[in-house]
């Protein structure tokens, strides 16, 4: 993976710099965790968590830790967000059919 120019000569970041644990970091500070909630899904210590992403907005040129989820969205480190699955129907039941989801409304008599 290489860089990525952002603007000019001066703003050029070195995106393959970012490793694996980085970006998840990224993900789940772009998904409004704090530094503790994250280091307890990544099972690192807080002061890891800080310093890394402290390290983050110095490589990525943020300066704050919004900044630093805008800047990772547009140089496209964020995984897309999962789009969720409808539910299963159970085994043996008919699939597709929205019929009997779709409310209908009663028949009018006929004049």
């Amino acid at each position: 993976m290489g860089g990525v120019l952002a603007g000019s000569p001066e703003s050029f970041i070195d995106i393959s710099r970012i490793d694996a644990d980085d970006r998840k970091i990224l993900n789940l500070l772009y998904a409004g965790l704090n530094d503790a909630s994250i280091a307890r899904q990544l099972a690192i210590g807080h002061r890891t968590v800080q310093r890394r992403v402290q390290r983050l907005m110095e490589r990525l040129q943020a300066r704050g830790r919004v900044a630093l989820g805008a800047r990772a969205q547009e140089l496209g480190l964020l995984r897309p967000p999962r789009t969720p699955r409808p539910p299963r129907e159970p085994h043996g039941a008919p699939t597709g059919h929205l019929s009997r989801l779709t409310p209908t409304a009663p028949e009018r008599p006929r004049d």
